[in-house]
């Protein structure tokens, strides 16, 4: 029973694990020196990485969405909606940090940066997803309905985020000037604690907190057939 358990656990405790060697290397390991990123290229670790997990949960959100328009079943339309919901938390915890990040690098938390506003134009169309499934209450109306929103909303990612951003002059790491994954910013230390650490930390983590809300969800389906 022991072993049977620690087979199905084994990733939570690698998320533990890589989450502690991050936050440690995140406030206490060696950084280079930059201009204008100064100790505050700490970040990466946090508000880049969850903003990699965000796109991974949007991703698999999506993926689902079109599952449930293949097929109909509401496991998919459950599983397509607690990780947009998942991708939702890490989108805030990131524009969060950004923020913070902001403050320190351009002297306030908010300077309508193109990609401030691109990441919040993006996190308020997934918030009307769950606004527009709210509002139907017919199941399968609802799964179908919201499957399509879902995957418009994952397309506007692109423009809002990766696309717009970048044609215009902006101030944030990885547009012009200061791109804060670049070689000639980040050493291989820090790589090394980005790639191995924090985004499989941070994913297994949403992952991890997505499982139980599908949990929560199934059961709470479960009673409602009861009824």
């Amino acid at each position: 029973m022991g072993s049977s358990m620690l087979r199905n656990k084994w990733w939570k405790i690698l998320s533990i694990c890589l989450l502690v060697y991050t936050v440690t290397a995140g406030f206490l390991g060696k950084v280079p020196v930059k201009p204008i990123l100064n100790e505050g290229i700490r970040n990466l670790y946090f508000h880049v990485a969850m903003w990699f997990a965000m796109m991974i949960f949007f991703i698999t959100s999506a993926i689902y969405s079109i599952r449930h328009l293949r097929k109909g079943d509401l496991k998919s339309d459950n599983y397509a909606v607690e990780y947009a919901r998942t991708g939702i938390v890490f989108g805030i915890l990131g524009l969060v940090t950004g923020s913070i990040w902001a403050r320190y690098t351009w002297g306030a938390f908010w300077s309508n940066d193109p990609k401030q506003l691109g990441a919040a134009i993006a996190l308020l169309i997934y918030l009307a997803y769950f606004v527009l499934r709210n509002s139907v209450t017919d199941l399968d109306k609802r799964g179908r309905l919201g499957a399509v929103y879902n995957i418009f909303a994952f397309a506007m990612l692109f423009p809002t985020i990766w696309i717009i951003p970048r044609m215009v002059e902006s101030l944030h790491p990885g547009g012009m000037g200061n791109p804060a994954l670049d070689t000639k910013d980040i050493d291989s230390r820090m790589r090394m604690v980005f790639w191995l650490g924090a985004v499989p930390g941070w994913t297994l983590l949403g992952t991890w907190i997505t499982t139980l809300h599908i949990r929560l969800r199934t059961i709470s389906d479960k009673k409602l057939a009861n009824v």
